[in-house]
């Protein structure tokens, strides 16, 4: 009997261990589709077996190039393949950092997963200059940073070129509020971007727009699709998410595909801008992306909240410091109140390092108070004795 409920228990332990692996790494259907910007609905699907399923994106400006499949009849996600052609003459270009970072090469890797990460310095907003330098010239009049997850913004971007042998002012120093940052095309082998950044910056991707290049347009989405099933395919997400799907077939052979033209995405009424603080203020935009602040508070403008930021420089951000204004990175509080022993103005009092002599002192009183009763008491006991 013993050895049947070991059974159970360990059975029951290890369904439970399996589905919380499984909550960890997967997000729910909504916080899926709530990422997603865009959706094309995929209808029109004429077929009587398993088919695997390619619809065209090749005229699309998509900036994260990930997406969902989602089986509105199953109600269920699919996996799927994401098919891109490469850019027939796209000049190939070397990227640098004045930063000295491993992970530079990751901005051109076309990898919205890696990234190139530049610290903050401390005491003072960060700077980077990057350049990109090709072979031959190339037309440009737009630039697309992608930003890892839950990063913020660079406060500023500026954009020089090599034009004629002279260093050229392309986008004068401006604040950056959005990925995609448009100028004047311009035609250089060498370009240099700069960006100001007050919290840690990291770039998955630097895509300078080559106006020049042609493009193959080959840019597709394949899945497995059920006769009579009905889909939608989310894109273009604004974070990373991870969709809950069955084992894949293969899916990169050409053998037995049906194309399906879909039309221009429309406009996802499920998105819900990424904001993982829940402050309702995108992480894009956040001054503190990690702490709820609504109220964006930048007291010194540096544009970091007063929330994480750290005044006194102990490493430890001022919402959870308990001297915000006073280095003190061992947090003693010796007296267990709210303030540090750093900052705590009542800690030399002797009666903050010895809790107990107030309620002695409280303690005292009441048994002078009740003494004096009794003696009251007996006194006009023996007033009274003494008139009879």
């Amino acid at each position: 009997m013993k050895l049947k409920i070991l059974i159970l228990l360990i059975i029951i332990f290890s369904f439970a261990s399996t589905a919380g692996a499984q909550g960890l790494y997967q997000d729910s259907t909504s916080q899926v589709i709530g990422a997603y910007r865009f959706y094309k609905d995929i209808n029109n699907i004429s077929i009587s077996v398993p088919t695997v399923i390619e619809v065209p994106i090749n005229d699309e400006f998509i900036e994260r190039l990930d997406f969902a499949v989602f089986n509105k009849t199953a109600n269920s996600f699919e996996p799927n393949f994401f098919r891109q052609g490469t850019v027939s003459n796209e000049v190939p270009m070397v990227i640098s950092a004045d930063q000295n970072t491993a992970s530079v090469n990751w901005m051109i890797d076309n990898n919205a997963k890696t990234y190139a990460e530049f610290p903050l310095p401390d005491n003072a907003p960060g700077r980077v200059q990057i350049t990109l330098l090709s072979p031959n010239p190339i037309a440009s009049s737009f630039i697309a940073a992608l930003l890892d997850d839950n990063v913020i913004l660079p406060n500023s971007i500026e954009i020089h070129a090599l034009v004629d042998g002279q260093n050229k002012i392309v986008l004068a120093d401006q604040i950056m509020d959005q990925l995609t940052v448009h100028f004047p095309q311009t035609i250089s082998n060498k370009w240099t971007i700069g960006f100001t950044y007050s919290q840690p910056l990291r770039i998955s991707e630097l895509h300078l727009q080559q106006d020049n290049a042609a493009k193959t347009n080959i840019r597709s989405i394949r899945f497995l699709a059920q006769p009579t099933h009905l889909y939608r395919v989310y894109l273009d997400p604004d974070r990373t998410v991870s969709a809950s799907i069955a084992e894949a077939g293969n899916l990169v052979s050409a053998k037995d595909i049906q194309i399906v033209p879909a039309g221009l995405s429309q406009n996802n009424p499920a998105y819900i801008t990424a904001d993982i603080d829940n402050d309702d203020i995108p992480d894009v935009r956040d001054n503190c992306v990690f702490v709820a602040n609504p109220d964006q508070y930048d007291a010194n403008n540096n544009k970091i909240g007063d929330m994480c930021d750290d005044f006194d420089k102990d490493e430890i951000i001022n919402i959870k410091d308990n001297c915000p204004d006073n280095p003190n990175r061992d947090q003693k509080n010796t007296d267990g109140d709210s303030a540090g022993d750093a900052c705590d103005k009542e800690e030399s009092r002797i009666t903050e390092r010895h809790a107990w002599i107030p309620w002695a002192g409280i303690g005292f009183a009441a048994l002078v108070l009740v003494i004096l009763l009794v003696l009251t008491t007996r006194s006009t006991h023996t007033a009274n004795q003494d008139k009879k």
